[in-house]
């Protein structure tokens, strides 16, 4: 259900974990770019689902949200608020990766209040309690959880799946699935193996979050998602924080 590398090898590690489709959501990608290299690298074998995971807030208080199913672009460095309204005026699923996960998360209060459609109970990165407290905000907000791989890492590819009771054949279908909270089954790995890509996935963490993104707190306005991009026509011009 979200993973942030896309190549050759992940297809085909994708496919020999027997998996039939990957939702695909790079950091600070544009979503046609995202949408272009979803449809290359699927086939009839595997579906690659364009998605966005969208920086909401400031740096230091940033909380991700994952959308599925947008019709058009949206930037990151935007408030919540703003990214919310957007998401929804587009129709998209609004999903919550790691739910209260350090300062990069939205918490129950967020989820109670913006018209989340699942909440993701199971991820590579957390440490058990994490999951725990995922799986305890699913309950008590009464979301249908998923998992995800949110693989930065190819290793990482098929740890973890989310098994639909429905079939889904396009994105439109998924859309559909996630907003009407169509049933389904969480499942992932377990053992050593399964806990030593686990703990890679998370050593991976500080870097992913400090060296390799610490120039986006100096942002010019010329990244690709940024919302002064001339991509985004100034229409984000009242809720940016940057």
């Amino acid at each position: 259900m979200h993973v942030k590398v896309l190549d050759e090898s992940i297809v085909e590690r994708a496919k020999a974990r027997g998996l039939d489709a990957l939702v695909y959501a790079p950091h600070f990608t544009r979503l046609p770019a995202i949408q272009a290299k979803a449809e290359a690298f699927s086939d009839a074998e595997l579906t690659v689902f364009p998605a966005r995971e969208i920086f909401t807030g400031a740096w230091h208080d940033r909380k991700h949200v994952l959308a599925i199913g947008l019709t058009e672009p949206v930037p990151d460095f935007i408030t919540l608020s703003g990214a919310m309204a957007e998401l929804h005026r587009q129709g998209a699923a609004v999903l919550v990766p790691h739910p209260e996960f350090l300062t990069v998360s939205l918490d129950a209060t967020d989820i109670r209040q913006y018209g989340v459609h699942a909440v993701e109970t199971y991820n590579p990165k957390h440490l058990s309690p994490h999951n725990e407290r995922a799986q305890t905000i699913a309950r008590e907000t009464g979301l249908p959880g998923f998992t995800s791989s949110y693989a930065h890492l190819s290793r990482t590819i098929g740890e973890t799946w989310t098994v639909f009771k429905e079939s889904i054949d396009d994105i439109n279908d998924l859309t559909a699935a996630l907003k009407d909270h169509v049933p389904r089954r969480v499942l992932h790995r377990s053992g050593f193996e399964h806990n030593v890509r686990c703990g890679i996935e998370l050593a991976h963490l500080a870097y992913e979050n400090t060296w390799s993104k610490i120039d986006r707190i100096l942002l010019s306005g010329t990244e690709p998602t940024h919302p002064d991009h001339i991509a985004y026509e100034g229409r984000f011009e009242d809720v940016r924080v940057y």
